[in-house]
């Protein structure tokens, strides 16, 4: 993040370790040597060793009652530090596997002690992963630096790991011959990265054109020679320009305005619904932006973008799924609003005791950026996580007494309740409205 848009960090403190441990726990508690990555699948023997630990799928699940319910944090460091000597693995699956466990635990609980001390070795993993790993595991990897990142926030920790994996991102975004969803979670890791830890304007200036020679490219061929299944990594590139665009200098939004404003609504024709809607959204923050510079802000082509945006608003064509397009007429309405009425729809987002308010789209786009990266964790992290407080103008985190946490947790049991209930009392009132409807029916 550039100087002047630099936000406060938790306070610094010790130093990482070494280079990653040399063995691994398999699953009767023995110890063995790693071996290098090889591209020969293991046994069932090595796919075992992940047995010994958590499923990472279950602090997704979870979230942070997963010390309340499974533990103490000794018990979670251990768990971790099993699942980083497992990225060193010869299998694949097991890499990923452990990989996708740490990013899970990272995204569910504020562990920054505990990674201040190992994010040398961590880094080094992730490198490792994404140089020699396949499609899945470059994604479990660049998924797991994006939230390495977040629990780091800005400063020195955060930009020895933007410098590190930087190259590496860029390398695999660029390259054509890598997987597109490969590509696709690196352009997000990236965007995520360098927002956060990129600290001298220059680097972030290069970020913002290694992003822009993805999107640009669609924005210039003809709608028929489109690749639909690139399509998620345009989106991902635009979204992740989009979002560095947000913490620029006045001066360089205005030239990154009058270099591409004009070329995003030819990317509103697009196949694909969610590079519409990617391309929309974008729009109306560019907008936002723009009135900010410049408040009598005239855009040449308004009448044209103002009639592209209503057809997409009220899109009927029937070939399109219904999902998809009640999806897009929602966002639409509301791009549209923001660019003839400069208006947006205010949101609420609650979390524990406290609510934020979204008024705007670039709080917006910032939002859903980390939501996608932090999941279900997101509530969370907007709790503890004193960057993202900083970003969302939270101020210091609310301490609260046991009891009172207490009292705010939810049993799964009565989640379970409380939707059944929900349930039935829509399936009733919709049974009572088609009885009316019936009646009305049998009337005429």
């Amino acid at each position: 993040m550039p100087r002047n848009k630099k936000r406060s960090a938790p306070p610094r403190g010790g130093g990482g370790s070494g280079a990653a441990a040399a063995t691994a726990a398999t699953a009767g508690g023995q110890q063995r040597n790693v071996q290098p990555f090889s591209d020969e699948d293991a046994s069932i023997e090595t796919m075992s060793h992940c047995s010994g630990y958590s499923d990472p799928s279950s602090f997704a699940e979870d979230g942070p009652e997963i010390l309340d319910e499974e533990g103490t944090q000794e018990d979670l460091e251990y768990k971790l530090k099993g699942f980083i000597d497992l990225t060193l693995d010869k299998s694949a699956k097991t890499r990923q596997a452990a990989l996708e466990g740490i990013k899970n635990a990272l995204a569910s609980k504020m562990l920054y002690e505990f990674i201040l001390e190992r994010r040398m070795t961590l880094t080094d993993s992730i490198e490792r992963c994404l140089k020699k790993g396949k499609s899945d595991e470059q994604r479990a990897a660049a998924a797991l630096a994006s939230v390495l990142c977040v629990q780091l926030g800005p400063g020195i920790e955060s930009e020895e790991v933007l410098k590190t994996l930087g190259p590496v991102l860029k390398k695999i975004i660029c390259d054509g011959a890598a997987s597109v969803q490969a590509r696709q979670t690196c352009a997000t890791c990236f965007g995520v990265c360098s927002f956060i830890a990129t600290d001298d304007i220059t680097e972030l200036y290069s970020s913002l054109e290694c992003l822009e020679t993805v999107f640009t490219k669609s924005c210039l061929k003809e709608k028929d020679t489109r690749v639909a299944g690139s399509a998620g990594l345009q989106v991902s590139a635009l979204l992740a320009w989009t979002l560095l665009l947000t913490v620029c200098p006045v001066s360089e939004v205005k030239k990154r305005l009058e270099l591409h404003f004009h070329k995003l609504p030819s990317l509103l024709s697009s196949d694909d619904v969610n590079l519409r809607i990617a391309a929309g959204e974008s729009l109306a923050l560019l907008f936002e932006l723009a009135r900010g510079v410049e408040s009598d802000f005239f855009y040449e082509d308004m009448e044209s973008l103002t009639h592209t945006l209503r057809a997409l608003a009220t899109d009927g064509n029937k070939h399109r799924a219904k999902a998809e397009k009640r999806k897009q007429r929602s966002v639409f309405r509301d791009v549209l609003r923001a660019v003839e009425e400069r208006d947006f729809p205010t949101e609420t987002v609650k979390f524990g005791p406290e609510r934020m308010y979204i008024d705007c789209w670039v709080k917006k786009h910032t939002y859903d950026t980390f939501k996608e990266i932090l999941g279900s964790g997101m509530q969370y992290h907007l709790q503890s996580n004193e960057f993202l407080r900083n970003v969302f103008e939270l101020g210091p985190p609310v301490m609260l007494d046991a009891a009172t946490l207490k009292t705010m947790k939810i049993s799964r049991f009565e989640r379970h309740l409380y939707n059944s209930a929900a349930f039935k009392a829509r399936t009733k009132a919709r049974s009572k409205c088609r009885d009316k409807r019936a009646d009305v029916g049998e009337f005429f």
